[in-house]
């Protein structure tokens, strides 16, 4: 799922470098990567420590879910304070980089999970099968 929701983050990044190179020079160029590669690093660190959570701790999953994407916006947020005054590069092309950048991850998340064959229930071996069939009282 990682590669799924980077690449085009990746992809969106080079476009916005581009466009901004062109529109507002080498420092715009330099803002919309720095924005791209910041989304790419925040979302799939936290892309990363969900799925873990998912197979650690199935049962905490949501709540971890939505913890997370509020800590990712929150720190976006903070990154965006930070950097409001820089001169490394265009702020401008940075932020509207991050925005969009974040949309895309977002989108390409959500494409990813809905395209994924995800079990929700967890398949039994045959012999696994007939004790719990006989322990739950199904043959009686």
């Amino acid at each position: 799922m990682l590669l799924h929701c980077a690449v085009p983050t990746a992809v969106s990044g080079v476009v916005a470098a581009v466009l901004s190179g062109v529109f507002a020079g080498g420092k715009g160029a330099i803002g919309a990567a720095a924005g791209a590669l910041v989304v790419i690093l925040f979302m799939g660190m936290g892309l990363y420590v969900l799925q873990r959570t998912a197979k650690s701790f199935p049962h905490l999953f949501q709540a971890m879910g939505l913890l997370l994407y509020t800590v990712q916006i929150l720190l976006l947020l903070v990154v965006v304070v930070v950097f409001q005054d820089t001169t490394l590069f265009d702020t401008k092309t940075f932020a509207f980089t991050l925005l969009g950048a974040t949309v895309i991850w977002v989108t390409s998340q959500g494409r990813a999970h809905m395209k994924a064959k995800i079990m929700y229930v967890e398949p039994e071996s045959a012999a696994g099968g007939d004790k719990q069939a006989a322990a739950s009282g199904a043959n009686s």
